[in-house]
């Protein structure tokens, strides 16, 4: 991975963070992109602190111009990215049937139609540069199976349409040198696992997922971005259209304890 560039997603926090200074300490030039500004400036700063290289840049996946833009800009500095994790993703959760059409909209915007425009760009690039290349793309384990807790309608929708979109362009680009794979991460520790908790049922919700995760515990970030490093690199060559689980054992796990 040394001398690559990477394109993070979602850098400014949670597995895009790890990600993105992982790939740095192995080496690779990191692209650290999020819709916060600050954010992805910390990462950033975080990475060259470490000694390692990085830029930052403020894009609203959702957003045709702002992903446009932000390859172009690339462009203008003769970085192709050979790898991209696109982690960027909200959760604005809700039963179906109170669920506003704003919310599910901006739910596909970022999770899948970002997802499309960050694959499409980089696509575009790569083939332009007749360079082989890797896209991790981030699923999730409610692509393939519903949650008690509920609400999800929107979040599984989008994520769904991940894992679907990952298959197609994993067909469609093998013939060009380039594999497209997605991590399937469970519970983990990240801002947007608590986004619609309140900091006093934290400690309480943690307690109950990690009771119904089977390793019985919530994911470090840096663990599903390892799932995700591994599939950029060399050591997936042979991979592609596949989903990395690695949700501590959800989807292995019945519902029925009896």
């Amino acid at each position: 991975m040394a001398d690559q560039t990477i394109l993070v997603t979602g850098a400014g926090s949670g597995i895009g963070r790890a990600s993105a200074l992982l790939a740095a300490r192995r080496g690779a030039c990191v692209v650290a992109c999020d819709v916060d500004a600050e954010a992805a400036g910390g990462c950033a700063e975080e990475i060259t602190k470490l000694g390692g290289q990085a830029i930052a840049f403020c894009c609203d996946v959702s957003d045709e111009r702002a992903v446009t833009g932000l390859f172009r800009q690339l462009s203008g500095k003769g970085l192709v990215p050979g790898g991209v994790i696109a982690a960027a993703g909200v959760d604005l959760g809700g039963f179906a049937h109170e669920l506003p059409a704003w919310r599910w909209q901006r739910v596909l915007a970022v999770n899948l139609t970002g997802a499309f425009l960050v694959c499409r760009e980089t696509l575009a690039a790569l083939l332009a540069a007749g360079r082989p290349g890797s896209i991790v793309l981030c699923s999730s384990p409610t692509a393939f199976a519903g949650f008690a807790a509920g609400g999800a309608s929107a979040y599984a929708a989008s994520k769904g349409g991940v894992s679907a979109l990952t298959r197609t362009l994993a067909v469609d680009y093998a013939r060009y040198g380039v594999r497209v794979n997605a991590i399937v991460p469970g519970p983990t520790e990240t801002p947007l696992m608590w986004a619609a908790v309140p900091a006093s049922g934290r400690a309480t919700m943690r307690a109950q997922i990690a009771a119904e995760v089977p390793l019985g515990r919530l994911a470090d970030p840096e663990e599903p971005a390892r799932a995700a490093l591994w599939l950029l690199s060399d050591e997936a060559s042979f991979v592609t259209g596949s989903h990395l689980i690695c949700d501590g054992g959800v989807l292995a796990k019945a519902s029925v304890s009896v």
